[in-house]
């Protein structure tokens, strides 16, 4: 399959894709077990997803957002969160680690990590980094691959 970008690089080679699905699944089980709530984690996928700029991640995410009870206020300001006081110091605490894994700033990155570590237990910040690194590769492949919105 084929889109105006390219192959479908899932549908042209699916057990890769189907087994990034299965890291997916046991990372959200794992969520739950360390307290993260999924819309913190849908928060930090929309961010991720802002600024990667994909498409069909937003189409699944922010409807996915809504539906973990984040509110419209906080997706509409998402972009310029650091700017607003609706954030919770622990989503900014994720969203800077989300905008700082996405970006590879390692000056950033360590600021991030350790301001993590500051409102969040180790294994917390280990998990929300998983979810970050997840769509942000998800974001690659339906980028990659011209998927359309959902």
């Amino acid at each position: 399959m084929r889109s105006k970008h390219g192959p479908y690089i899932d549908k042209f080679y699916p057990e890769p894709y189907k087994q990034l699905v299965e890291v997916s699944k046991t990372l959200n089980k794992l969520y739950p077990e360390v307290d993260l709530p999924k819309s913190l984690i849908e928060l930090v996928s929309v961010r991720v997803s802002q600024i990667n700029g994909c498409g069909t991640c937003l189409s699944i995410h922010v409807p996915a957002a809504r539906k973990a009870g984040v509110p419209e206020k906080k997706l509409d300001a998402l972009p310029a969160w650091r700017m607003v006081d609706e954030y919770t110091p622990e989503e900014k605490a994720a969203l800077q680690l989300a905008e700082s894994l996405t970006l590879l700033d390692r000056n950033e990155g360590h600021l991030a990590a350790r301001t993590a570590c500051s409102v969040f237990a180790e294994e917390q910040v280990a998990a929300l980094e998983w979810a970050i690194i997840m769509i942000n590769a998800f974001n690659r492949v339906s980028i990659a691959s011209g998927h359309p919105l959902l």
